[in-house]
C-alpha cells in the first residue's frame, strides 16, 4: 500500500495547489480520490524501467514476458516466423533494458530502424518484434489501469465476430459429405461463419507437388467440397475458402469464377501474395471477393495491394505483422480504400484477445479467424489464464481488464514447451 499512498499524495498535492475555495476543494477531492483509487499501485510512471525480457516457445508460437522494476509485467505472442529465434529475443531484450516501457510505438520503431540491415523489413525479425511490442502495450495498459483498446483510441464495438476454421485439413482425402458435416457441426456450436482449406498436397489427382496448375479432377474436388458446404448450411452462413497461395494464376482465376454461384465471403490467397499485378487481374475478373495478407509484414507491405485495388479484403496476421500499433495502422490504411480488415489468427487466447483490442479500435473490422480445436484441445486452455468464456455464438467479448486482459500460464505451458530451448530463463 506504500506505493498507492505515495501516488495518492502526489496527485492530491499537485492538484490541490491550483485550487482555491473550500467548497470547490471538497467536491473536487472526492472525484480525485475515486480516480486515484482506480489506479494501479505503482509509483510515478516516469520511474518505470524494463529490467528483463524472457521467452518461451510452445509448438508454433513464441511467448515473451517483459519485466519491470515495479513488479508489473507484460506478455506478447508471435506465430509462424519464430522458429530458432531465442537469441533474437535476447538481443532485442538487451536493447530495451533500462528504458521506460510506456512508449510502445517509439521502442518498436527504435528496434526496427536500428536493424535496417539486420532483416527488419519482414520475416522472423518482425515476428519477434511483434511479440515484444505487444507485451509493451500490455504493460502500458496495466500501469494506467485501462484496456489496450483505450490506449489505441477507444472502441467501435464491444464484441468481435469470429469465423470458425473447422480444421478439416487434418483429415486425409475428406469427401464432400465430410465438408458438409464439419460445417453443420460448427454452425451447431453457434458459429455463423466457417472456413475450409481446399488445397491438399496429398490429393492423388495432383500432377505433382511442384506443378501449381490443378488437374480437372482436383478442380472438381475443390468445387464439390464447398458446394456441399453451401447446401448444408444454407444461404445465410458466411463461407470462406482458403487456397494457401499454392496455385498458379490460371487455377486461381478458374476457382474464383467457379465459386461465384456459392456466394463466398471470400476466396483466400488463390496465389502467393507477393505479386499485386497478378492479384489485380484475378480480382477484376470475378465477383468472388479475393482476400490476402497473412504473410505480409508491416503497413508498407500492404500499400500496393490497397492502392492498386489488387484485393477486396486484407487479412494481416496481427501476431507477426509488426504488433498492435502496426496492425491498427494497416487497418487504418485499408480504411482509406474502403477495404475490410479481417485478421488471420492462429495464436492462443492471449494473441486472440490482443487482436480483439485492435479489431475493436478500427471502423473497418469485418471478422477474425478462430480455430475449432481451440474449443476442445487442452493445450489452449492450459497455457493462458482467463476468467471468462472465450467464444459465444461466433463472438469474443472484448476484455475490460487493464492491458490485454489475458495472462500466460508458465506452469501450464511448460509441458508443451519446445525441447532444448531455454524456457523463461
Amino acid at each position: 500500500m506504500k506505493n498507492l499512498n505515495s501516488r495518492r499524495n502526489f496527485l492530491q498535492k499537485g492538484l490541490v495547489a491550483g485550487i482555491t475555495g473550500g467548497a470547490l476543494l471538497s467536491t473536487f477531492g472526492n472525484g480525485l480520490q475515486a480516480a486515484v483509487d482506480r489506479q494501479n499501485p505503482y509509483s510515478n510512471p516516469a520511474d518505470l524501467k524494463i529490467t528483463d525480457v524472457k521467452c518461451g516457445f510452445v509448438r508454433g508460437a513464441l511467448y515473451v514476458k517483459i519485466y519491470t522494476n515495479q513488479d508489473v509485467w507484460g506478455c506478447g505472442e508471435a506465430v509462424d516466423a519464430i522458429h530458432g529465434t531465442y537469441h533474437l529475443v535476447m538481443r532485442m531484450g538487451n536493447q530495451l533494458r533500462g528504458q521506460n516501457p510506456l512508449n510502445p510505438n517509439r521502442l518498436a520503431e527504435q528496434i526496427r530502424k536500428g536493424a535496417f540491415f539486420g532483416g527488419a523489413q519482414s520475416g522472423v525479425f518482425v515476428a519477434v518484434l511483434t511479440a515484444i511490442e505487444t507485451a509493451l502495450w500490455d504493460i502500458t495498459g496495466k500501469v494506467f489501469g485501462v484496456p489496450v483498446y483505450q490506449l489505441l483510441g477507444g472502441k467501435f464495438r464491444d464484441k468481435i465476430r469470429v469465423y470458425c476454421d473447422t480444421a478439416l485439413y487434418t483429415s486425409r482425402n475428406p469427401s464432400p459429405q465430410d465438408y458438409a458435416d464439419a460445417a453443420k457441426g460448427a454452425v451447431g456450436r453457434g458459429y455463423n461463419a466457417v472456413k475450409f482449406d481446399v488445397d491438399d498436397g496429398r490429393d492423388p489427382n495432383k500432377y505433382d507437388r511442384f506443378n501449381w496448375t490443378a488437374s480437372p479432377a482436383e478442380i472438381e474436388r475443390m468445387y464439390n467440397a464447398i458446394a456441399a458446404v453451401r447446401e448444408a448450411v444454407g444461404p445465410h452462413i458466411d463461407i470462406c475458402v482458403d487456397m494457401h497461395g499454392r496455385y498458379d494464376a490460371v487455377t486461381g482465376l478458374k476457382m474464383a469464377k467457379m465459386y461465384e454461384p456459392l456466394n463466398l465471403m471470400w476466396l483466400e490467397e488463390p496465389i502467393p501474395a507477393d505479386n499485386p499485378e497478378v492479384y489485380k487481374s484475378i480480382t477484376e475478373q470475378t465477383t468472388t471477393p479475393i482476400c490476402a495478407g497473412e504473410n505480409i509484414y508491416l503497413a508498407y507491405g500492404f500499400t500496393r495491394l490497397l492502392s492498386e485495388s489488387a484485393v477486396d479484403i486484407i487479412m494481416p496476421d496481427i501476431q507477426k505483422a509488426g504488433g498492435l500499433g502496426e496492425a491498427q495502422r494497416i487497418a487504418n490504411l485499408a480504411n482509406l480504400y474502403y477495404v475490410p480488415f479481417s485478421p488471420h489468427m492462429v495464436a492462443s487466447f492471449l494473441g486472440a484477445m490482443a487482436s480483439c483490442h485492435v479489431c475493436a479500435s478500427v471502423p473497418n473490422f469485418q471478422v477474425m479467424e478462430w480455430q475449432i480445436y481451440m474449443d476442445t484441445d487442452d493445450l489452449w486452455k492450459d497455457i493462458v489464464t482467463y476468467d471468462g468464456p472465450r467464444t459465444e455464438n461466433s463472438f469474443i467479448t472484448l476484455s475490460e481488464k487493464p492491458g490485454i486482459g489475458v495472462e500466460i500460464n508458465e506452469e501450464g505451458m511448460r509441458k508443451y514447451a519446445v525441447k532444448d530451448v531455454p524456457f523463461f530463463e
